[in-house]
């Protein structure tokens, strides 16, 4: 598991996070008009990402708040305005998916998503394909093994090991 919340924990790590987000946006989804976290790990980077970038930002929680309002989208927004969503990984995209979902169906313009880190999963792919919603992210799978091996955090030996889980996960070490 790839704990993207750790970095919080580290200023200058958090910094280069937010700053590579804060580029990639300003590149990518140019015109942003607020920023959206999506609970919870989403939440903290997103707000870092909208102060950088004077924006506002709201936050948007797998499902409705069972008490209070009863939101699932939480903060100020008008209909049609242009969103990113911030999240922190992605597997499969089910999570970022169904945030994605109830910000359209709360009438938002979602340009798209931008994450810190994913698996690179080609069902992860197909899912924000079929769902419409690019995405990019600032690291993956890949990258992550590539950087152990260089880094000798991990050897050869355990390459089989770290390929066999990215090609399945569910099935590995059964």
């Amino acid at each position: 598991y790839c704990d993207n919340r750790k970095t919080l924990s580290y200023p200058k790590v958090r910094t280069y996070i937010r700053q590579q987000m804060v580029e990639a946006i300003k590149e990518i989804y140019p015109n942003t008009e607020i920023v959206v976290g999506v609970a919870t790990g989403g939440i903290a980077q997103g707000a870092l990402v909208a102060q950088e970038l004077g924006v506002p930002f709201i936050y948007v929680r797998s499902s409705a708040k069972a008490h209070g309002m009863g939101n699932q989208i939480e903060g100020y927004y008008e209909e049609g305005q242009k969103i990113v969503v911030i999240e922190d990984l992605i597997s499969t995209g089910g999570s970022s998916l169904k945030a994605v979902e109830a910000l359209r169906d709360a009438k938002l313009d979602v340009r798209g998503l931008v994450a810190i880190f994913t698996y690179g999963f080609d069902l992860a792919h197909e899912n924000f394909a079929n769902a419409e919603c690019p995405y990019v992210t600032l690291s993956d799978y890949n990258t992550l093994v590539e950087v152990a091996l260089k880094n000798d955090w991990i050897n050869e030996n355990d390459m089989e090991s770290l390929s066999e889980w990215r090609r399945a996960p569910k099935e590995w070490k059964k």
